[in-house]
């Protein structure tokens, strides 16, 4: 089923690679308009580019999704350049692991500060534009360790845990003005992030894998592509888990 999103607007934070790339040039595919962000500004106008090259619509805007201003700025730019912000989705993130009696306060600080805060900032931004328009998509990408903590994680699984309460509440809010709001929660997906894993802990995921495979960032942008279309207008303040049956 191919979706469409001809004259839409999609807002896409941390997609100058991995994830949120996939899951921009799943949406461009289908027409959308393309608001590449990222705090790494080089990578994110090569992206936007490369989409450009394809015969996408796409800008690259650098942004720091922990700055209130940089924030405003990005929203603002998105507005001013092509009038409308239809679809966001909440991908910026990092990792800092490490064993919570070892994990530095500035580590916990970075990354709910990126994983959590961002998040809010741009979903508090972006809301005003799409109250304005009464019509909206919210996506976020949370993660399956938000649903059921991993050892060595307790920075990023709380601030992806705390992303699932973000969204239910933010649906709860945002429906009287015809914006949904849900959540993807992917299990192991091959990326950057995860390439850098020991054989023995990339078969140790994959042992607790049903599918015995990893996902695909396209495995992502799926569903993304549903939730953002008209085919999910009734669906809000949900938490889809895309994670092979790693956590049923």
């Amino acid at each position: 089923m191919t979706m469409k999103f001809e004259g839409k607007t999609a807002l896409i934070t941390g997609s100058a690679r991995g994830i949120g790339k996939a899951i921009a040039e799943r949406l461009a595919a289908s027409g959308a308009k393309i608001v590449i962000s990222d705090i790494l500004a080089e990578l994110a106008e090569t992206t936007a580019q490369e989409f450009r090259d394809k015969g996408y619509n796409a800008l690259a805007i650098k942004a720091d999704v922990t700055s209130a201003a940089d924030v405003s700025g990005l929203i603002n730019n998105t507005v001013a350049k092509y009038q409308t912000l239809d679809i966001l989705i909440n991908n910026a993130g990092i990792t800092k692991d490490t064993l919570m009696i070892r994990m530095s306060e500035e580590d916990w600080d970075r990354v709910l500060d990126i994983n959590l805060k961002g998040a809010f900032l741009v979903t508090q931004a972006a809301a005003r534009v799409m109250m304005k328009q009464r019509s909206g998509r919210i996506i976020n990408i949370s993660s399956v360790v938000g649903r059921m903590g991993n050892a060595g994680q307790a920075n990023y699984a709380a601030s992806k845990a705390g992303l699932i309460g973000l969204t239910k509440t933010a649906a709860k809010e945002l429906a009287g003005r015809g914006i949904t709001v849900n959540a993807i929660a992917p299990g192991f997906i091959t990326t950057e992030m995860t390439s850098k894993l020991s054989h023995e802990a990339h078969d140790a995921f994959l042992n607790n894998i049903p599918l015995k495979r990893p996902g695909t960032p396209e495995d992502i942008a799926g569903v993304v592509a549903f939730l953002a279309s008209d085919d999910a207008a009734y669906i809000t303040g949900q938490v889809i888990g895309v994670d092979g049956g790693m956590l049923m």
